[in-house]
Order: structure tokens, then sequence, then C-alpha cells
């Protein structure tokens, strides 16, 4: 178990409050790990001090942690095979061996990653539920277990997505191979849902949610009775869905359904604030006017999805619409949520040949406006009613360094700035999550193990799927 130290009050001399940069002020944190208050310093002791600039933790709305194996090692030319459908086969060959200490170690590895580069909490996409070959474990949440484990370890809030996962195409073929480890029926689901649900009651940093993999690994009446499900009986939890990541699957969608992804799923399903669509690349005007006047968000994957050769989603005519939106790391080619919010405007940059896209007209600077915003939406994505640094939200800081060449000698949004659009290494200092400092001067203490178990565990994996 880990013993990260509990603060209770620490001093901030510039922090990012709702309404701006504040300077020399002291936050309260309560047992539980949320924050009481923050008001100006005084006399009074304080636990820690922050020299530099300090903003919320970032939520990563979106990870599958067992896909770091394979991060780096899908790089080379394959004819025929150049895409994301290419790209998926090798992983889910990574997959077919993966052991719950294997996914545990794994887990922790990533996680220690995330949080030493700011971010506080993650939404774990979990559907590698069962054993190679698809049996069932004595305990059929045993891999769920493992992802706790491994996030206590590391520090970081861990927010379970089990993923609804049971067909292998719009055409309701039958999974097959490596992918009847994710298999569930929607009864054997929602019984494992009950059990990670228990396993959250009483624990701050734990958090649950519903997910269904996609459209073409659910039927119609599965999703329909999904979103029954969530809204009777887990009516303050988030629900997740991949949706319209790829042409092919677009495409597909249309001529099984009659429309498009996300146009369905407006039309059939209940859309509501609760619901996040993962990467919903490839949409019309109209969907994303009904996304963004849903409240939907919109779960975006930057450098996955210049990874896999996905597209741009249409962020500043989202962002126009008043849309929210999140990050996450997805396949975990990146664990930097700064790098994240970098490709993201970049992307649109690119894409519309102007700087400085992804702000209000009323913002001056664009570091900003990318973790309000980012903080907000993943924050809603993670089902937390409370965001920011304000009372009854969680006690989730981190610390940029102000000794760092790129980030020195800058006023606090200046620094904001540096450290999305110039910056190289972390530059994170410090990390509180849920009033627990679990990175000290950009260290972790579970770091050296955890790192020692993961090359351990990477080599025999490799040994046994790419052989």
């Amino acid at each position: 178990m880990a013993d990260f130290r509990a603060i209770h009050r620490v001093r901030c001399e510039q922090i990012l409050l709702d309404d701006g940069w504040a300077r020399d002020q002291v936050v309260e944190i309560t047992t539980d790990g949320l924050i009481a208050g923050v008001g100006p310093a005084g006399e009074a002791s304080v636990d820690l001090v922050l020299t530099g600039p300090v903003i919320p933790g970032l939520p990563n709305l979106h990870s599958h942690a067992h896909q770091r194996v394979l991060a780096g090692l899908t790089e080379t030319r394959t004819p025929g095979k150049d895409n994301f459908w290419g790209w998926r086969d090798l992983m889910y060959r990574a997959n077919s061996a993966i052991t719950p200490d294997d996914l545990e170690s794994i887990a922790r590895c990533v996680f220690i990653e995330m949080v030493k580069q700011g971010y506080t909490v993650v939404a774990e996409f979990h559907y590698l539920h069962h054993a190679p070959g698809g049996d069932r474990y004595a305990q059929t949440d045993e891999m769920s277990q493992r992802l706790w484990i491994a996030a206590e370890d590391a520090g970081i809030t861990l927010i379970l997505l089990p993923v609804l996962y049971s067909y292998g195409g719009f055409d309701q073929q039958p999974l097959s191979g490596v992918q009847t480890r994710f298999y569930n029926t929607l009864e054997d689901y929602l019984l494992l849902l009950d059990k990670i649900q228990k396993a959250t009651v009483g624990v701050g940093n734990r958090g649950y949610g519903l997910a269904a993999h996609s459209l073409r690994a659910v039927s119609p009446e599965q999703l329909v009775a999904l979103d029954r499900v969530s809204r009777l009986d887990h009516p303050d939890v988030p629900v997740h869905i991949h949706v319209a990541e790829q042409l092919n699957e677009v495409e597909e969608c249309i001529a099984s359904l009659g429309s498009r992804p996300v146009e369905w799923l407006c039309q059939k399903v209940n859309i509501d604030p609760r619901w996040c669509f993962i990467h919903a690349t490839h949409v019309t005007s109209q969907e994303v006017e009904s996304m963004a006047q849903s409240g939907v968000v919109v779960g975006l994957c930057p450098s996955t999805e210049a990874n896999l050769g996905d597209g741009l989603f249409p962020a500043t005519e989202y962002l126009a619409l008043g849309g929210k939106f999140g990050i996450g790391s997805d396949s975990q080619v990146c664990s930097n949520p700064a790098r994240e919010l970098q490709l993201l405007e970049y992307g649109q940059r690119l894409k519309h040949h102007r700087r400085v896209l992804m702000m209000g007209a009323d913002e001056r600077h664009n570091g900003n406006a990318l973790v309000q915003r980012a903080v907000a939406g993943g924050s809603q994505a993670c089902g937390r009613s409370v965001t920011g640094l304000t009372s009854g939200a969680p006690a989730d800081l981190i610390e940029l360094d102000p000794e760092s060449p790129r980030l020195s000698r800058r006023s606090a949004d200046e620094a904001l700035d540096s450290w999305i659009f110039s910056a190289t290494d972390s530059n994170v200092r410090t990390v509180i999550a849920m009033g627990r400092e679990v990175v000290t001067e950009g260290q972790h203490a579970g770091e050296a193990i955890a790192i020692e178990q993961f090359l351990n565990t990477l080599k025999h994996l490799t040994d046994r799927s790419f052989e």
C-alpha cells in the first residue's frame, strides 16, 4: 500500500482560481482530500509552500493502460495495413498474453508516468476482463481489482469504466480470437458493474462509470438498455463510448443503422451531460451542433489520434458553439497532458492556417484557456460535479517548476503558455492528488520499483507475443 504524506494546508504564491490568478493564498484541505477553502495567507503554519505557478490537476478522461506495452513498437511499414486496423491487429496480439500480474505492473508504471506529468485522475476504459481464450477468472472482477491496486500505488484517482463489448462488427458477428477476452453479455456486464460500484464505496480516490465500446461492438438494443439502466440505477456517474473515430466505421454504421454514429446516438439514446463521446473525429456540422446542445463532453486524444492517422476533430467549430472537451492519453504513446493540449491546438492551427484558436474572443492566453476547459470538461467526464481549485472540489494541485529554464522569469500565464507550447520535459515539480503529496521535486517514491517490474513484464510479454 502506498504511503503518501497528507497535506492539510498548502501556501501557494501563485494559484489559478476560477476567476483568474491569485497571489499568496492558502488552500485548506479536509481529511477526505477535498478543498475546504482558499483564502489569503496569514501567520498560521502550513504543511507545504509552493513557489511556482499552481494549477488544477488535469483529468485524463480516456486511458487504455494495457496498451502501454505496445507504445513505440508499431512504427514500421506493413504494406496494406498502415492504418488504424493494422495497428489494432498488433494491439490485439500484444493483449493476448497479459495476465492479472502483468496488468497490475503495466498500469502501475503508466499511472505513475501520468501523475508525474500532471494528470491527477484517470478514467480507465477497461475491457480486458477475462483470461486469454475467454475463460473467466474465479473472481470476475480480477482484472479490475489489479487496476485499483495500481492506481493506489501511483496515488492517482481512478474512475473505472468497465466496457460492454459483445460483438465483432455492425453485423453482430461473434467475437473470436483475442477479442473473446472482452466478451460479456449485458447481464454479465451489469454483475461486473455491481462489483466495481461496491469497490468504490467509502473510498474517495475511486469512482466508476458505464461504457460501451462502440456502436460496432454492442447491439442497438443493448445500448438503449444500457442507457436506461444508467439513468435509473446510476444517474450520477458518466457514460462513455468510442464514436466516429474512423471513416470506415462511419460508412459501416450508415449501411447498418441508416445513420452516422453521432447522429444515431443523438436520435436513439438520451444523450445528456453524463455522456462522453471519445474521438468523434468524423462528424458533420449538424452532429457538432447536436453534441454541443446536448452538453456531452468530447474526449480528444490528440497524440493517439495523430499516431493512428485518425484525422482532426472540428474543435474550433465545436468550441464556438459552447461545446465541452477533455483530453486523454488513450494508447499511451504520450502520458503528458501538456503535449496533448499542444497537439490539440497545433492541429487546429494547421487546419485553419491561423494561430491561438482554442479560446474565446475575450481570453488572452492560450494555455490558460486550454487548461481551464480541459479541467472542466475532463472533470465532467469523470463524474465530478465540482471542479477547479474551489471549495468542495478534489484537492488536486500541480506546481509548475519555477526553476526550469523554459518557465523561469515569466508571469504565471506566460509560464503556463510555456509549459504547453515550449517546454520539452515535464516541468512539474509538485503534485498533490486528493490532498496527498504524490510527486515531490519531480520525483515519485514508487517509480524505481514500478519501472523495474514493468521492464520484467515487458520482456516476457514481448517474448510471448511477438516471437
